[in-house]
């Protein structure tokens, strides 16, 4: 995120703070607030900001101020991100209004919620889309980062599918490391906390040769004893440890390229995931089956960037992503191994994007190409009374798209922003011991967005477009054929106003949209060991979006936010069942964050915080469901030189809101508890 001029370097031995732009929310939950810059001007003096710093985004591709935007889009800065401890994408629920995850309870698998769309990880591909670093993650498998030596986490609410494809329905996560640049930059934490928690993160960059060649390295390792006991071996069930790797190179052969090799790896290692059964005593299991999940991912990327004389961009994105999904799980919980379930399954996907910058008159365009290649080793294993199932299958899938984007100015106040991409989807599953089955379907994505700048500090836009999530095969259905379902597709049409209040010392923005849903994929288990995805549902999507950020003055700070959603099925039918105006599962209808921070010349720092959400169904019926909640996090520190200790406490009131009725009624997904603990850092 690019920052105004006159706004302070983030790391230094000068700077006791820094103001961060976290795109936050207000539900009566509320996050932790953003941080205000008191900078030594070198007579001892302390200077507090008068303003809000400007944010630079790149929603569209192109760099762009946030406030330009026709869009709603929330950001989170790095140095608050570290400040709050923030270390995983589970953390931005609530952080983020109108971002949330399916609970699962499994590390390393992510589910994302937004506008009330979401896919079962069964399906292999998500509504929202990740980017690391230019890096798509297809799945909820690997969908995770230990944001490591971050400079911001943008959020883009609402479907990006024309910029961004098929799995961008509901909108896109984009997560952006620090620049490898001349600035040479060094940091060290040791964190230790509830339940014997240890971590310890460490960043590194570093130019290696002058203008020509820079590198970077991060990572970071956690270990944490569990909170569920498991009374027939008298041990914590669900023990954690996880570490993550990032290398960086970064090469300038000239002022018009630029090339960045980028690899990254996460490893799990951690006992059973938070389940157990509903009429059990609570975060207690009995089970003599092991629990175990012991999954790792890697990404291998190439980002270059050439700059023609003709004022032409070139852009190219080349990567590489392999997850393995490892796990077996008790579903009986008792001593006897009665019911369990467990995968192994190997994901990798080759994508490769190509894309052209440049002006025509007075408009910007782009243009570009897309293609990838995923091929799926999966294994699924059912032991229930009737025996166990090993269930095996090959999938591959291939995808196409030509897609462009321009933004038009119509005249001093006017503007136009349209794109469209046309997309080709292939899927193939090939079962073991059943006939292969091939489909595909062609998708066009069109957006067009009209804004104008009320005045020079207010903005308004109305946008429509066009999101889709593709089809596939039921690869846990062997009995009924494993049958295919077809793509979900939705219109959405969004107004909002952006901008600033109080001489730039109030950011704001509102956007109220409505989203019409086709085929819409639910995930069905009727029995236990059935589980299948159908797209025989129509449903209507509706909502408002509030980030406000406020600087106040004197030191403080406050950051507010709230999502409100309401999405119900108008018509779906399964057989004999009605959900005609039933919620979709795992969407709640409101989610935000409200927190204000204090920081003082003297480098200590508080600040208080609630995020929340307000309850979510399970399955279609709406029979089973996860309360809402609002949890209270508290943080305080201190800097001094290079240093910084900081206390924490997350979930204060050690609140509980367990997901009660997980697969059909058959599991409790445990909420965490209570946490606090101590972090050291060390920045240069």
């Amino acid at each position: 995120m690019k920052k105004s001029t006159g706004h302070l370097p983030r790391r230094g031995t000068d700077a006791v703070g820094q103001t961060a732009m976290i795109a936050s929310v207000l539900i009566g939950a509320l996050s932790p607030g953003a941080q205000l810059v008191f900078a030594a001007d070198g007579t001892g003096a302390q200077v507090e900001p008068q303003a809000l710093p400007a944010v630079t985004v790149t929603a569209e591709k192109i760099e762009r101020p946030l406030e330009k935007v026709p869009a709603s889009v929330a950001v989170i800065d790095g140095w608050d991100a570290e400040q709050s401890g923030i270390t995983s994408l589970a953390q931005l629920e609530g952080r983020i209004p109108g971002l949330s995850f399916q609970p699962f309870g499994q590390a390393g698998m992510n589910s994302p919620v937004m506008r009330g769309l979401t896919a079962n990880f069964n399906s292999f591909s998500t509504s929202t889309l990740l980017l690391v670093d230019g890096v798509p993650t297809l799945t909820a498998q690997g969908f995770e980062s230990g944001l490591l030596d971050l400079d911001r986490i943008e959020v883009i609410r609402g479907p990006q599918s024309t910029l961004y494809g098929r799995n961008a329905e509901a909108g896109v996560i984009a997560i952006h490391s620090l620049p490898m640049d001349a600035t040479p930059r060094a940091s060290v934490s040791a964190e230790a906390g509830s339940r014997d928690k240890r971590a310890m993160r460490f960043a590194l960059s570093q130019p290696l040769v002058e203008n020509r060649l820079y590198a970077s390295v991060s990572g970071s390792w956690s270990s944490q004893d569990g909170f569920i006991d498991n009374a027939h071996t008298g041990h914590k069930e669900d023990d954690r440890e996880r570490s993550n790797l990032n290398l960086g190179l970064r090469w300038t052969p000239g002022a018009a390229t630029d090339v960045v090799m980028r690899y990254t790896r996460q490893e799990y290692d951690d006992g059973a995931s938070l389940w157990g059964a509903p009429s059990a005593p609570t975060k207690q299991v009995a089970s003599g089956t092991p629990s175990w999940n012991r999954s790792e991912g890697q990404t291998l990327s190439l980002n270059v960037q050439h700059a023609f004389a003709s004022g032409l961009q070139l852009h190219s994105v080349t990567a590489w992503n392999d997850f393995k999904d490892r796990i077996q799980q008790d579903t009986d919980f008792m001593p006897a191994n009665v019911l369990h379930v467990g995968r192994d399954h190997h994901l990798r996907t080759l994508s490769q994007e190509f894309r052209l910058e440049g002006q025509f008159g007075d408009s910007s365009w782009l243009a570009g190409v897309y293609g990838d290649h995923s091929d799926n080793d999966l294994r699924s294993i059912s032991k229930t009374m009737m025996g166990l199932s090993d269930m095996r299958a090959d999938q591959k899938s291939n995808t196409a798209a030509l897609f462009t984007h321009w933004n038009v100015p119509l005249s001093a106040d006017w503007s136009l922003a349209a794109g469209a991409r046309i997309e080709r989807s292939e899927v193939e599953l090939q079962p073991r011991g059943a006939a292969s089955q091939k489909k595909g379907w062609t998708h066009v994505s069109p957006k067009l967005a009209l804004q104008y700048q009320i005045t020079a500090d207010h903005q308004w836009y109305l946008s429509a477009s066009r999101g889709v999530r593709t089809g596939g095969f039921n690869v846990l259905a062997p009995m009924m054929g494993y049958p295919s379902y077809d793509p979900e597709k939705n219109w959405s049409y969004e107004t909002g106003l952006k901008g600033w209040l109080l001489d730039k010392r109030i950011r704001y923005s509102l956007a109220a949209y409505i989203m019409d849903i086709d085929d819409m994929q639910v995930m069905q288990m009727p029995t236990v060991g059935m589980m299948y995805i159908t797209s025989a549902a129509t449903a209507t999507s509706k909502g408002v979006e509030l980030d406000v950020d406020y600087l106040l003055g004197g030191g403080w700070q406050l950051k507010g936010g709230l999502a409100w959603n309401r999405t119900r099925f108008d018509h779906f039918r399964d057989g004999a069942a009605d959900y005609d105006g039933k919620r979709n599962p795992f969407a709640p209808d409101l989610t935000g964050h409200i927190g204000i921070r204090y920081d003082a010349p003297q480098g200590w720092y508080a600040q208080a915080s609630v995020t929340g959400s307000s309850k979510v169904y399970l399955d279609a019926a709406n029979q089973y469901q996860r309360n809402g909640y609002g949890l209270v996090n508290l943080v305080a520190g201190y800097q001094r030189g290079n240093w910084e200790v900081a206390a924490y406490a997350d979930n204060v009131t050690d609140q509980r809101y367990d997901a009660v009725g997980y697969q059909n009624g058959f599991v409790t997904v445990y909420s965490p508890p209570r946490e606090a603990g101590l972090r050291l850092s060390w920045r240069m």
